[in-house]
């Protein structure tokens, strides 16, 4: 067990609430106003980890917080409380066993860098209709172009299944909800801004600040992804990434490289939390 006295905890605590409403400030106006961003909202819609919910910071297992008042979730003990490891666990446990049983699986194969991006273009394919209320680039028939000529190599179930129904036969892969473990790959975009989903579907036994760590590199993802996409998103101030040109296809996958060494090292941490759960002793409670 780890010991935090109030001070600390209470300066981990404000810190944490600090970081986060400075990165959702601009989402929540919004909200206020009823407007809408199509690259920054997309982590409160596509996720339902809700703005407060981020906000609230917890220690994670084993973490004993001195001089705190009780509250849902943590049990008392001997001059504070800790979070209620065999209640989560009795509530959780099936959770746990999939995200460990997925992230071990994805860590376990190399990163493949060559998808560049073009299961955002495959989501239009073909279409007289788009996901997003803005102009696509190249118009549509030079989009279906660009799709056609450099073929779809999409390993995630959750970007392949908004495909359109003429793009799917030309994915290399037909990925499915029960192939999830089998083929997600830990080069993959979408596999990356999903570890903030994995970590925050294990909270409060994930310390927020991983959880935070993982919300950061899902929102870099997610412009990249928009930079990249067919979409002009010039007036917004995303310069975009042409990956119908071969340099457009160099930058994304050099920055597609970074994101997912960000992501093994995050990635780690989490199959950490999950190992870690069958691992810590509980306190007797007083």
């Amino acid at each position: 067990m780890r010991f935090l006295a109030r001070e600390e905890w209470s300066a981990l605590r404000a810190a944490h609430e600090t970081a986060v409403d400075a990165l959702l400030r601009d989402h929540l106006e919004r909200r206020r106003r009823g407007r809408k961003h199509p690259v920054e909202d997309f982590l409160f819609e596509y996720y339902s980890f809700r703005p407060g919910q981020l906000r609230r910071w917890h220690p994670g297992a084993g973490v004993v917080l001195q001089d705190a008042p009780p509250e849902a979730g943590y049990t008392a003990v001997e001059g504070g409380v800790v979070l209620d490891l065999d209640a989560f666990l009795a509530r959780r446990s099936a959770t746990v066993d999939f995200v460990r049983s997925l992230l071990t699986a994805t860590a376990s194969r190399p990163a493949q860098l060559g998808c560049f991006g073009l299961h955002e273009w495959a989501m239009v394919y073909r279409s007289p209709e788009t996901r997003h209320e803005w102009p696509l680039r190249l118009g549509g028939a030079a989009t279906d172009a660009v799709v056609e000529g450099r073929g779809v190599r999409c390993s995630h179930f959750d970007a392949f299944r908004f495909f359109t129904s003429p793009a799917r036969p030309l994915n290399v892969l037909q990925p499915s909800r029960e192939t999830q473990v089998q083929l997600e790959q830990p080069g993959c975009l979408h596999a990356t801004m999903d570890l903030y989903k994995w970590a925050y579907k294990l909270s409060p036994l994930t310390p927020s600040s991983l959880v935070l760590e993982c919300f950061r590199l899902a929102k870099n993802v997610r412009e990249l992804d928009m930079r990249a996409s067919p979409y002009d998103f010039a007036a917004l101030g995303y310069e975009p990434v042409r990956i119908e040109t071969p340099e457009g296809r160099a930058e994304y996958a050099a920055t597609q490289r970074g994101f997912a060494e960000r992501g093994a090292r995050l990635r780690t941490a989490l199959l950490d939390v999950c190992a870690h759960a069958a691992d810590v002793g509980t306190i007797a409670p007083m």
